[in-house]
């Protein structure tokens, strides 16, 4: 049964003031002024009376004026006081909302410095000689957040700072047509793709590419998530609370009646506004979505807290139990200690409740905490730039969002020495692992959602002759007859470990890398090993990579322009916008600035002589007034 809100008064810490949401009752002010008027309209008459009831009529607007200011003060402190106190907001039996709202902020707080963003500088990786450093190992990462922050970026006309852009999230952002894993087989599939390298031409891309079960919304199962959201001064502008009520609206109407929703917010303090309501009780939830509202400064430790307490209280065996933080990522009162964040974040994690982070807003922007959380609480960091970015992570892609089918998901590539003099792993810098990890299961990794695809690519080079080698590998020298292993058919091995949702042990995948997989021309790749090497292109051109030696902006255009293949929902034609915009953004700043202009003995601009001046006739050289 829905439940319908009528319009109401509700009382706030002073008992003599009150909030009224659209009830049209007027005040006591405004009553007086309104019986004052009128009695000056009876009582005077003639010039002097309209005189006396003018006066009367500007007495009571000040007073009026007066008494509105003094109580909107005291509204405004009351409702600070309610955020500063950690009292829970009352709830009905049916876990609607009896009263949530809290201080608005200044209209100028959004007006941060674009400095105050936080984004981490990565190390790129470097060119591995196979004889020296044969393996290469990483944890996979479907996180997208990095490419819609750069998009948002490039709009706004400005490029990243070098170092920023996590390419792997570009590449991840985009589907890939790999097929879909076989029935009663591993939960993902994986492909490789060989072809010659569009950057170097002396080298050839490797694409590696993983593709997991898809599962209808239907077949998701119940699920119990808990909205943990920030309200804090921070959260104020239109992109941050405001975009993010309606990204979860958008998500609560894929809800139903097995699933419970809680909403924990956190500011100056932290409180619970729904506690388990029905997925399906639309009115509730809106309603209690709508009534946010932002002001305070930002306790997300405590709100974490509140957000995992409800969780286990409504905790679903088997089925999707998730915390999902949205937030500008402004952690700046309160518990923010990053080893204490992540020592709970990952002791739920054991529990079966996962986090999911959701990034919103620039300017104060914690890009590197969103990302870092959500990697330590088996969970996936999107940035929600816009409502179509939203309907994307929330709606389209939900059962990836909210639905692990493989955990601890781990990567490793052993190249031959004697096809492969050198390589590269273009991303995933901060996903390295060491060798030793790759068979160790107690060191965590990365997890794929239903559906997700998942993209790497490996930069190398090819050798005429193999180098000295090392016995204890596969391509080593066999020690009793002295020839060479597998050394020229294969020119990599690729392995790959997980676990499913409910294990601790993992599973071991192996593929072969032959060498007669590739095609002697980039055009005969497909389409999505293509674009998949336009977007890693771009990458590492913001980046300022010192690896890209016949590859620029033009290149770059012809390469993407290419690709463009089946794009139903114009995904990969936006990237070529983007990309033609980094171009003009990064060829403007090139441009030599003009000397400083001296404008000590002439205006500037200079002036319209239209307007600024009579023009001269020059055969009036005295300028005369002529007759």
């Amino acid at each position: 049964m829905k439940t319908k809100y009528s319009p109401r008064t509700v009382a706030v810490s002073d008992p003599t003031l009150y909030l009224q949401w659209g009830n049209g009752i007027p005040s006591a002010t405004n009553i007086a002024a309104l019986l004052l008027v009128a009695v000056s309209l009876t009582a005077c008459g003639g010039k002097g009376a309209e005189v006396e009831h003018r006066q009367a009529e500007q007495q009571a607007e000040q007073r009026h004026q007066e008494a509105s200011q003094r109580q909107a003060e005291m509204r405004d402190a009351a409702k600070v006081e309610m955020a500063r106190v950690a009292a829970p907001m009352q709830m009905s039996s049916n876990g609607a909302v009896m009263g949530m709202s809290i201080a608005p902020m200044p209209r100028d707080y959004a007006a941060i410095p674009l400095a105050q963003n936080k984004f981490e500088q990565q190390v790129q990786n470097g060119i591995m000689v196979a004889g020296e450093i044969p393996v290469s190992t990483f944890s996979i990462d479907v996180d997208t957040g990095s490419y819609a922050t750069l998009r948002r970026m490039l709009r706004e006309g400005r490029l990243p700072e070098k170092g920023t852009v996590r390419v792997e999230e570009m590449l991840n952002y985009f589907a890939y047509d790999y097929p879909l894993p076989a029935k009663n087989a591993a939960p993902f599939s994986v492909t490789t793709e060989l072809a010659p390298s569009p950057y170097n031409d002396d080298m050839m891309l490797l694409r590696i590419g993983l593709k997991g079960y898809d599962l209808l919304k239907s077949q998701l199962g119940a699920s119990n998530l808990v909205f943990l959201l920030d309200v804090s001064g921070s959260m104020a502008s239109t992109d941050k609370l405001p975009l993010l009520q309606t990204a979860l609206k958008l998500l609560t109407a894929q809800l139903s009646a097995q699933d419970k929703v809680s909403i924990v917010v956190y500011a100056g303090a932290a409180g619970v506004v729904l506690d388990g309501a029905s997925g399906n009780d639309t009115q509730t939830l809106t309603y209690a979505l709508e009534q946010l509202s932002a002001g305070g400064s930002t306790n997300g430790g405590q709100g974490i807290t509140q957000a995992y307490q409800l969780a286990k209280k409504h905790f679903i065996p088997n089925g999707i139990n998730r915390v999902i933080l949205a937030t500008d990522g402004d952690f700046n009162v309160g518990v923010t200690d990053f080893d204490d964040l992540t020592a709970l974040i990952e002791k739920e994690k054991a529990h079966g409740i996962g986090l999911t982070t959701l990034g919103f807003g620039l300017g104060n922007y914690n890009d590197q905490l969103m990302e870092q959380l959500a990697d330590k609480g088996n969970g996936n960091y999107a940035y929600i730039d816009t409502l179509n970015e939203a309907r994307k992570v929330l709606v389209d892609e939900l059962s990836s969002t909210l639905f692990t089918i493989a955990k601890d998901v781990k990567v490793q590539v052993e190249f031959n020495p004697a096809l492969v003099s050198e390589y590269r792993l273009i991303g995933y810098e901060n996903r390295a692992l060491a060798r030793e990890d790759f068979n160790n299961d107690k060191v965590d990794a990365g997890e794929i959602g239903a559906g997700h695809t998942v993209t790497a690519l490996y930069e190398l080079r090819y050798v005429e002759a193999g180098n000295r080698m090392n016995d204890k590998l596969r391509y080593g020298v066999d020690a009793q007859t002295g020839k060479e292993k597998y050394s020229r058919e294969e020119i990599a091995f690729l392995k790959l470990r997980y676990k499913l949702p409910a294990q601790t042990q993992s599973q071991l995948l192996s593929y072969p890398i032959r060498l007669d997989q590739s095609v002697k021309q980039l055009e005969q790749a497909s389409d999505d090993f293509r674009f998949a090497a336009a977007v890693a292109g771009l990458g590492q051109l913001l980046n300022g990579s010192h690896y890209l030696h016949q590859f620029d902006y033009t290149k770059l255009s012809l390469l993407a322009r290419s690709a463009l293949g089946d794009d139903p929902f114009g995904y990969r034609h936006e990237f070529v916008q983007l990309m033609e915009t980094a171009a003009a953004i990064e060829q403007s700043n090139q441009l030599p600035s003009k000397k400083t202009f001296d404008g000590s003995d002439k205006p500037f601009p200079p002036q319209d002589k239209l307007h600024g001046e009579p023009m001269r006739d020059k055969s009036n050289p005295r300028n005369e007034r002529l007759q």
